[in-house]
């Protein structure tokens, strides 16, 4: 008999967010596999568990994908975590799945729900969530006059993320193609110093000259229907 696949959602920065059922699969799984180890020790040593932790990060995919494997064929217990909040999103756990049902088909999957970044700013957004797209993190440098030529041709709200370092780039590229288009930006969702910012997109360019930019930020494209 195979083993189990945990997909674990962790807080995305308050600690207060962690349920129960999420604390008791960190307790009991036999390996976490974490896309930062650093980061999920410190959560294991919140909840008080001893499990060991291996890196499975986007880099690491080809030699620690047969270690998973094994764990799992063996009929044992795997949980995976991202850095932060829903796994499968903006990190390597979509991959781990893949290759997981290819590999044994029937293979047991399950879901352990909780804090998503996304949907966290969806919900104070005030923009219609019954169709949106996610735009992941902009490209650094190639591609990026067509990431966000594209992005402004979307007409349903758009999610996208962006650092503490090319935020105030990334805003003003929205705003030199739609400078009326609304936003909404999160910064530090959960956190001591969450941050929440509204106004047209040129509005908020000129915001941000002078607002704290440090920290993890979260961008809402209001419609444009």
């Amino acid at each position: 008999m195979t083993g189990t696949l945990f997909m674990v959602a962790t807080p995305i920065g308050n600690l207060s967010d962690l349920s129960d059922r999420t604390r008791s699969t960190l307790m009991e799984v036999d390996v976490v596999f974490a896309e930062d180890t650093r980061v999920a020790k410190r959560l294991l040593d919140h909840v008080g568990s001893t499990v060991k932790v291996e890196r499975y990060d986007h880099h690491s995919h080809d030699r620690q994908w047969p270690r998973v494997k094994e764990v799992i064929e063996h009929g044992r217990s795997v949980a995976y975590v991202s850095d932060a909040g829903v796994p499968g999103v903006e990190d390597p756990g979509g991959r781990l799945v893949a290759a997981l049902i290819e590999s044994i088909p029937g293979a047991t999957i399950v879901p352990i729900p909780g804090p998503s970044a996304v949907m966290c700013a969806l919900s104070i957004s005030g923009f219609p969530a019954d169709r949106f797209a996610v735009a992941g993190f902009p490209p650094k440098k190639k591609g990026r006059k067509s990431y966000f030529d594209d992005v402004a041709s979307q007409t349903t709200t758009v999610v996208l993320y962006e650092s503490t370092h090319r935020i105030q780039k990334t805003v003003a590229e929205i705003a030199a193609r739609q400078p009326d288009r609304r936003l909404v930006i999160a910064r530090e969702l959960t956190k001591k110093f969450e941050t929440i910012l509204r106004g047209t997109a040129r509005e908020i360019a000129d915001q941000l000259q002078s607002e704290v930019t440090k920290g993890e930020f979260i961008i809402v494209l209001g419609p444009t229907l």
